[in-house]
């Protein structure tokens, strides 16, 4: 199995570049949602340790924000409980798709917690700064402050360009990407 590594700033469209290999895709960003929804495991740790923000079942993002917000330590204190509920569904993901020729990693911090492994392809989204504000500032749920704590947990994006064995252009038109990732995919397969 192919297991290909999705790297790039927050908004650069890693999850759209990533539905475009045609290949199963591991969303990091779409399994916390089912976590913080599903898991009465994650929201009982959550609520131990930031019992001021967290009143409920299932977990209110908002709740999250505002504790981060707060403190900017509850950023790493709320990732240290989520992130292994999140390698476990990584795990799974992994024994489901073991026939697979190829899978993707949609992970926002595949380098920061040590995720790759060792014959992983890491590929690069490189979009320009404007396209990405211009793109977080239309997402309804977009809060320029958690974006500056989130920026501060993640590694330079130039270091991650440098980890990366390729580099795809995203101007967010769907036809440059999928050739692209055509491109690329000839080059590994």
């Amino acid at each position: 199995m192919i297991i290909i590594g999705i790297l790039g700033d927050i908004g650069s469209g890693k999850s759209f570049v990533s539905k475009q290999f045609g290949y199963p895709v591991f969303n990091a960003d779409n399994e916390v949602v089912k976590i913080y929804r599903n898991d009465k495991t994650c929201f009982a740790k959550l609520k131990k340790i930031l019992p001021k923000y967290i009143e409920k079942f299932p977990i209110d993002k908002t709740e999250l924000t505002n504790a981060i917000l707060k403190n900017k330590k509850n950023i790493k204190k709320i990732s240290k409980i989520v992130h292994p509920f999140v390698r476990k569904k990584m795990n799974s993901f992994f024994l489901k798709n073991k026939r697979k020729k190829v899978v993707i990693l949609d992970v926002p911090l595949l380098l920061e917690n040590n995720i790759k492994k060792k014959n992983m392809i890491l590929v690069f989204v490189d979009s320009k700064k404007s396209d990405i504000s211009s793109r977080l500032s239309k997402r309804k749920s977009f809060n320029d402050e958690i974006f500056k704590r989130l920026k501060e947990i993640q590694l330079p994006l130039d270091y991650k360009k440098r980890k990366s064995q390729y580099i795809i252009k995203n101007h967010y038109t769907k036809k440059n990407v999928r050739k692209s990732v055509k491109n690329l995919l000839k080059m590994i397969l």
